[in-house]
């Protein structure tokens, strides 16, 4: 087999995208933040998926404390429950590792610390076993989920809406991206934790300000809808946080009312600007690809957001667009995404040598076309 360390980038017509002559196995390896995750996915000669299991340990309460993930805990995490957590997925599975065709690993971006313990040990792995390796893009797991649960075809779009990512991103192909807008400042994931921090929530602070906003009125504080009148399909996040905080300071001392109005009102303003770019680049695909029935696919923690799935479903019914969004287990970090973009490439030949190396920053598009 080639070797992907030897070649990367590349892409791939979504043609030659064709069914191996027999199912393989795949472990798959995950350890980018601060979920340390293991998964055996099956992808069969038709090029169906099949989770056969898939185990994540969260480091939450690790982190709780500190109001956000610390990098050198989260890897000290993985350090120590690596090793036991790929056991579990394997005795999940009824399997040993001599039954696996690849190892897959995720070789960036993320924390560095952590990549490297996920790394290393799916190195280890494929030289103790004489199995090959398969060096992931965390993006592109997110990117191929879709295909393993629901068997999207290409071309479609993605929105990738993480704790530190914000993406809008046109799929071709395996290892073939194109990044029509992303964040300039703050990912969606970041904002809600800054916001959450600011009026005095809890961590994660994505389910915290959800929550709270539930109880408020969005009208109430008038935010701003960052960079909404240019035409690119980038997003800013910054602004609208500061904001926030001056909104917070113009009612202080804050009562239990104004957080949840407070929160109502930046979740507004963040649904809203989800909602327009997604339509905008909705229509953009339409232009670019009429032949291709559109297909919008959301992945990333931020998907888990019951106004913003509710904002994107009305787009796509707008739009006649089939959205796509994966079960919430599978939006957020774990193995199986992972092992699957391994099978997804295993499947087109391509393996990587032990000197790949782990990179806290890996862009999908790392050919630069359409970047923003």
């Amino acid at each position: 087999m080639r070797s992907a360390s030897a070649i990367r980038p590349h892409v791939f017509a979504r043609d030659q995208i064709a069914a191996m002559d027999r199912e393989t196995l795949v472990l798959g390896i995950e350890t980018s933040c601060d979920e340390t995750a293991a998964a055996l996915v099956r992808r069969h000669p038709d090029g169906r998926g099949e989770i056969v299991s898939n185990i994540v340990r969260s480091q939450i309460e690790e982190h709780r404390a500190f109001g956000g993930v610390v990098p050198e805990l989260a890897a000290r995490a993985h350090v120590v429950h690596l090793d036991a957590i790929i056991s579990r997925a394997l005795e999940d599975a009824r399997m040993d590792l001599s039954q696996v065709d690849a190892i897959a690993a995720t070789a960036g971006p993320g924390l560095i610390g952590g990549v490297l313990v996920g790394l290393t040990t799916g190195k280890a792995l494929a030289a103790a076993s004489g199995k090959p390796l398969v060096a992931v893009n965390h993006l592109e797991g997110h990117a191929l989920t879709a295909r393993l649960t629901d068997g999207v075809k290409f071309p479609y779009l993605m929105l990738l809406v993480s704790g530190g990512h914000s993406q809008i991103v046109l799929v071709r192909g395996v290892g073939d991206y194109e990044r029509w807008g992303s964040t300039i400042d703050d990912a969606l994931g970041e904002a809600f934790d800054k916001a959450a921090k600011l009026l005095g929530l809890g961590y994660p602070g994505g389910p915290e300000v959800e929550k709270a906003a539930q109880k408020g009125e969005a009208k109430r504080f008038d935010l701003p809808r960052p960079l909404l009148r240019e035409k690119r399909l980038d997003f800013s996040f910054s602004g609208l946080k500061t904001a926030l905080r001056l909104a917070a300071e113009s009612v202080a001392p804050v009562t239990d009312t104004d957080i949840a109005d407070l929160c109502a009102s930046f979740q507004a303003a963040v649904t809203d600007i989800v909602a327009v770019r997604s339509k905008q680049a909705l229509e953009r695909f339409a232009a670019e690809y009429p032949d291709s029935a559109p297909t919008y696919v959301v992945a990333g923690g931020g998907a888990a957001n019951a106004a913003i799935g509710g904002a994107l479903r009305d787009v796509a019914a707008r739009t006649g667009t089939h959205l796509v969004v994966p079960p919430p287990a599978l939006c957020t970090d774990n193995g199986a995404m992972i092992a699957w973009a391994g099978a997804e490439r295993f499947a087109l030949g391509l393996t990587d040598g032990f000197d790949v190396a782990a990179r806290p920053r890996w862009p999908l598009d790392e050919l630069g076309r359409g970047a923003a």
